[in-house]
C-alpha cells in the first residue's frame, strides 16, 4: 500500500519554482530559502538542517536524475518550499529517470570516498525524508519540525 501524498497547498509561507534542471539553479534555490528566512522566524539550526538537505537532494537531481539528457530536451524540476507553524517543508520533483534505491539503506560512505554522502546527510539532518515515483515523476518530501530543535 502506498502512503498518501502529503498536501502542502493552502499554507502560508509557500514559494514555488519550476525550471530546467541545471547546476545554475542551485543559486536560485539558495535565494528562495534566504527569502523564507527573512519572512519567517526559523532557528539557525533548523535553517542549516533544511538548507543542507534541500541542496544535497537538488544536487542529486541535477547530477543523476537527468543523466543522458541533452540541454533543452524538456528535463525539468520543480520545488515547493513552505514554512508552516510546526514544520519547514520542501517538495522536489523531476521528470528524470526513476531512482532505484532504498532510503533506509542510505549511510555515509567510507571516509575516503569522494561522493555518496548527499542522501545520508539529508536523512540524518531531516525529521522526515521520503521518495516516491508517481506518474513519471520523482517526488522527494523533506521535513524539518520546528518544535524544540
Amino acid at each position: 500500500m502506498t502512503d498518501p501524498v502529503p498536501d502542502y497547498t493552502g499554507r502560508d509561507g509557500r514559494l514555488e519554482l519550476s525550471a530546467p534542471a541545471t547546476p545554475e539553479i542551485l543559486e536560485l534555490v539558495h535565494a528562495m530559502m534566504a527569502h523564507l528566512w527573512t519572512t519567517h522566524e526559523v532557528t539557525a539550526q533548523q535553517r542549516v538542517r533544511f538548507e543542507t538537505s534541500v541542496i544535497e537532494i537538488l544536487g542529486n537531481i541535477v547530477e543523476h536524475a537527468l543523466v543522458g539528457s541533452a540541454p533543452g530536451d524538456g528535463r525539468r524540476f520543480d520545488i515547493v518550499l513552505d514554512v508552516g507553524r510546526d514544520d519547514v517543508v520542501a517538495r522536489l520533483g523531476d521528470n528524470g529517470i526513476p531512482v532505484e534505491m532504498d532510503l533506509s539503506k542510505a549511510t555515509m560512505p567510507d571516509e575516503l570516498a569522494e561522493d555518496g554522502r548527499g542522501l545520508a546527510l539529508a536523512k540524518a539532518a531531516l525529521d522526515s525524508l521520503s521518495y516516491r515515483r508517481i506518474d513519471g515523476r520523482n517526488l522527494w518530501d523533506l521535513v524539518v519540525l520546528r518544535g524544540g530543535s
